[in-house]
């Protein structure tokens, strides 16, 4: 145990994530048999993992939401499901990259620190790279990704404090043990960045141009940065004729994200942590401090984007509305970028077009 100044109330995320088929090592194992294999040359160890990388990983689900649209007089409102990625979440594709690039960089072990569900992608990936890895959690914490991460062969270490601490205490045993940080923000937030712009290569694959605007939820603003930033790239490869608006949507008061961009903030401000109080329901969106809030705000303003808060009840009325679609068994705390969508829209009306909602969960 690590001691910490602050630690938060135990709290049990009876909203995580589960993936739609339990996580599996044995479904890996013939690629897995090369990139672990030591007598192995480096290039086919890293093509073995890159075919695991691009078999489990992305491609995620593209949907209408017709029954939203007749609900709120919306057309063209397409759901981008993360939850069918191999854990549950769009985080496995963070940590798939890094576990890639810990492999092609000569490190044998690397680290975070999560609350469950990143952990969980990070232990997945490190199974497959056959790097050891190493999840610390705040010790408050009780969910049952634990067990998952564990069961990956993933060492849990617990810290006593909150969040943005244990961030910290993972940074510096990374740099005193020789591991690789596989955190949020830092060295590797280029590489992140690119991870979450596949999301919007994956929109224009089936969409074939840009929609008018993209809604993410926000916690530390990777994806909705890492979002932004492909849907640039694409623009200016000319293969898209516009780039859409990003709409963030958080916990009430609870992100410097949205604090920020509806105070006309220049810089990501951090909020009191004092002030901060997590629920089973808002859990997986709110922070203090933000690792990539500043990419996340100027994405906010360069595409001329929106953002609002979003209640714990009004994430879990949303969730409710989404299982009327299909059986989308979204977890409430990442509808948020769709609420702050579809308010905006009742407030004054939005053009009829394309609008794509990024969401994580279970179906």
């Amino acid at each position: 145990m690590v001691d910490g100044s602050q630690a938060p109330r135990e709290a049990s995320l009876l909203d995580a994530v589960h993936p739609d088929v339990p996580v599996s090592p044995d479904t890996f194992r013939p690629d897995r048999g090369l990139v672990t294999d030591p007598g192995a040359d480096l290039d086919v160890r890293l093509e073995a993992f890159e075919n695991i990388f691009e078999s489990e990983i992305g491609d995620t689900s593209l949907t209408r939401a017709r029954n939203v649209e007749r609900e709120v007089g919306l057309r063209q409102l397409h759901l981008k499901f993360e939850g069918s990625n191999t854990t549950g979440t769009q985080k496995d594709r963070i940590a798939f990259a890094q576990a890639m690039d810990a492999l092609r960089r000569g490190y044998d072990a690397i680290t975070a620190a999560s609350c469950g569900n990143y952990g969980v992608a990070l232990a997945l990936a490190a199974y497959c790279a056959g790097l050891r890895c190493r999840v610390y959690v705040p010790a408050g914490y009780r969910t049952r990704r634990i067990t998952e991460i564990a069961g990956l062969g993933a060492e849990v270490a617990r810290v006593e404090g909150d969040y943005e601490r244990t961030v910290d205490v993972s940074r510096e045993e990374a740099e005193r043990d020789g591991l690789y940080d596989a955190n949020p923000g830092g060295a590797n937030t280029i590489l992140q960045l690119r991870a979450y712009g596949e999301i919007a290569y994956e929109i224009y694959d089936e969409l074939r141009d840009a929609p008018a605007a993209v809604a993410v939820p926000v916690s530390n603003g990777t994806t909705l940065a890492g979002v932004y930033h492909g849907f640039v790239s694409l623009h200016r490869r000319g293969k898209t004729s516009r780039v859409p608006r990003m709409v963030a949507g958080s916990a009430f008061g609870k992100n410097p994200i949205v604090r920020s961009h509806l105070e006309g903030l220049e810089e990501c401000r951090d909020l009191d942590p004092a002030r901060i109080r997590e629920s089973e329901v808002n859990e997986p969106v709110i922070n203090w401090h933000v690792s990539d809030g500043q990419h996340a705000l100027d994405a906010l303003r360069g595409s001329g984007g929106s953002a609002r808060n979003a209640s714990d009840r009004a994430m879990r009325t949303h969730a409710r509305m989404l299982r009327g679609e299909g059986r989308l068994d979204a977890v409430p705390g990442s509808t948020g970028g769709m609420i702050a969508l579809l308010e905006a829209h009742e407030k004054d009306p939005l053009p009829n077009d394309r609008y794509v909602v990024i969401l994580t969960g279970r179906r």
